[in-house]
């Protein structure tokens, strides 16, 4: 089963999933949403498989140095606009895997998800 785990390659919790998938030895690819782009239909299904607002990481750097009025972000279409403009304020990573969405690193979610 495809298994696709989309971030950044410097971020400290993308290679936390990696390292964690690479010790079970579980295949994945890689998608850096920084430098490969990433779709507006993409990041629909995401937010709909686990909510936009988990999905939109407020705590990240790119976050908090949004002017003002960009750090407002009422609505799933608001969230979708920012996170298209800014990758990186996609929380990460994103793992796809059976037609299921985890957001973010969580060993236990991990390990019943997929081992």
């Amino acid at each position: 089963m495809a298994m696709t785990l989309y971030g950044i390659p410097n971020c400290d919790t993308v290679k936390k999933a990696r390292r964690w998938l690479e010790e079970r030895d579980i295949a994945y690819t890689f998608h850096d949403v920084r430098a490969d782009g990433i779709s507006r239909d993409r990041v629909e299904r995401w937010a709909d498989a686990a909510d936009w607002h988990s999905l939109l990481n407020k705590r990240s750097a790119t976050f908090r140095k949004l002017p003002d009025k960009e750090r407002v972000v009422q609505d799933r279409a608001a969230a979708i606009d920012a996170m298209l403009q800014h990758p990186t304020l996609i929380k990460r990573p994103v793992m796809e895997h059976g037609g299921r969405v985890l957001v973010g690193f969580s060993v236990s979610e991990w390990e019943n998800a997929l081992c």
